[in-house]
């Protein structure tokens, strides 16, 4: 972790999950998921990234997949249970889109989520999250 404090972006119009530091966007009858940018920064610089394979089912809080960074591999944490509809395959490449762009570009998993009416109320506005994090790291600049 920095010895600096975390400044970054917490945008709105996206649902995070505050425990495992993820991000979700619902889009119809899917979602799209990520690693929000306070979680990269205490991760560190993600240099690989994996995700599990296409129709696999993965449940809220378990690995999606994992992410390598300078020190060490990290499995990545799902914020809701889902089936993998597609991977990020550019970011799978060129993982470094996850440190430059997470919400956009650096989207990590899309999934069709198989608990939402259940799961989602766990989940944080931006508002909400950006507390958290405010909570957490009391000098971090939140954009």
């Amino acid at each position: 972790m920095s010895p600096l404090p975390f400044r970054g972006a917490i945008p709105d119009g996206l649902l995070y999950d505050a425990e495992h530091d993820m991000w979700v966007k619902r889009d119809g009858d899917e979602a799209l998921i990520g690693a929000t940018a306070y979680g990269i920064f205490r991760a560190g610089e993600i240099i690989g990234f994996t995700a599990k394979p296409r129709g696999a089912e993965v449940d809220r809080g378990r690995g999606l997949g994992t992410v390598e960074c300078a020190k060490t591999v990290l499995a990545v944490r799902a914020p809701i249970s889902f089936v993998l509809i597609a991977a990020n395959e550019a970011a799978e490449e060129q993982p470094a889109i996850l440190n430059r762009d997470p919400y956009r570009a650096g989207w990590m998993v899309r999934g069709r989520p198989t608990a939402w009416d259940a799961q989602q109320a766990g989940l944080l506005d931006a508002a909400a999250y950006r507390d958290h994090v405010a909570r957490i790291e009391p000098g971090a600049r939140i954009e």
